[in-house]
């Protein structure tokens, strides 16, 4: 773990960094921006090492969302997602040990239906021994004492602070989706505005959390849904943020939307999402295909925002409509220590039909952008 030595002076080279290109117009994170691949062409993947890190692209991250519950069915929703972030701040002495290639972020929240309760946590660290390391041949992650490693057909997380904990086996039931075209995701219509994505959208998942208030570990069981994305493209300056729902249906069928929104109220015509069958094929949707009504709002007393807080989403093509809600209004996340982004992500449930017959589904969903434009971010 970093001493508060070393602590001090990776948060002043952080604040140098941020004050540069917040006042005198160098974007560090672009500034070698031919440096970084983008995602344009193809990608030939091959697993277990495209779960590992790509650092020839600037952004990065490995998201875990999952619904749980108890013995007592109480429910609970958890979080633990880890960032990679490429600056290649360079010392003029090339083995100065505070050159820095990467800056490495992690969240990690837990949620409590029953007691509409929600803790959040945060991380930052460079790459270095007892610090923070990413496998570039597989999936194995550690920020301090968090972690998620894959071996063989098996994950494992790790999280713990003072007043948290997780500790979960994630084993998939479906195989790995790419999303997109091929596993590129289109994020506008320049040809550079992609990324590429993939996920395992349904995990069967077991082990333990405590929350701040649980007395000790409580034994859990639920479905998990993880995301990878790389890539080197931000949000343009006329996008505003993005709305993006992992949900699982009761039918056996996973549903993935992400919709990016622009600064004038329209949407990105490259928004999609992804239908996953119950056999595990995929099932790309356009932007047409998908119908979203926002029913109602929450505003957050932190930071301002002003969130949906309860949609319908119709699937028509599909036969598929829902209508989907918090588990817990206030699941708003102010990373000011790490990401330095304000965003709602939080466990979600609802009800509706598919093709005819009444289904539930559960699930998380994320928005940004409301607490804040993120244009020209990520």
């Amino acid at each position: 773990m970093m001493n508060n030595f070393v602590k001090k002076r990776f948060f002043i080279l952080l604040a140098i960094i941020f004050f540069l290109e917040a006042f005198l117009n160098v974007n560090f994170f672009n500034a070698f921006a031919a440096e970084w691949r983008q995602a344009i062409s193809p990608w030939k993947w091959s697993f277990p090492r495209d779960h590992g890190s790509h650092p020839d692209f600037r952004t990065e991250w490995w998201y875990f969302t999952g619904n749980l519950i108890d013995s007592m069915r109480k429910r609970y929703g958890y979080q633990l997602t880890f960032f990679r972030q490429g600056i290649n701040f360079k010392a003029k002495d090339r083995n100065n040990p505070w050159s820095i290639r990467d800056i490495h972020f992690a969240h990690f929240t837990l949620t409590d239906a029953t007691l509409s309760q929600f803790w959040f946590s945060e991380r930052v660290s460079r790459k270095g021994p007892g610090l923070s390391g990413i496998s570039e041949e597989a999936m194995d992650i550690r920020l301090l004492n968090w972690k998620a490693k894959m071996e063989r057909n098996s994950i494992s997380l790790e999280a713990r602070t003072k007043d948290m904990q997780l500790s979960l086996t994630l084993i998939p039931r479906k195989p790995v989706v790419l999303h997109g075209e091929g596993g590129i995701s289109k994020k506008g219509p320049l040809k550079n505005q992609a990324s590429y994505y993939y996920s395992f959208t349904d995990l069967e998942t077991e082990g333990a959390i405590k929350t701040p208030v649980s007395e000790r570990p409580i034994k859990v069981k639920g479905v998990s849904w993880f995301d990878h994305e790389f890539g080197s493209n931000q949000l343009s300056q006329d996008q505003v943020g993005w709305d993006w729902f992992g949900l699982h249906l009761s039918d056996g069928q996973d549903l993935m939307i992400y919709i990016i929104r622009r600064k004038d109220g329209s949407i990105e015509p490259d928004s999609s999402g992804t239908l996953v069958k119950n056999t595990g094929e995929a099932i790309h949707l356009k932007i047409s295909d998908i119908k979203i009504v926002v029913l109602n709002y929450w505003e957050s007393k932190r930071s301002g925002g002003r969130y949906p807080s309860k949609w319908r989403i119709k699937i028509p093509p599909r036969r598929i409509e829902l209508e989907v809600s918090p588990l817990v209004l206030s699941q708003e996340l102010v990373t000011g220590s790490s990401t330095g982004i304000t965003y709602w992500e939080g466990a979600v449930s609802g009800s509706g039909q598919s093709s005819g017959r009444s289904i539930n589904c559960e699930g998380y969903v994320e928005l940004t952008g409301y607490a804040g434009s993120l244009g020209g971010i990520f």
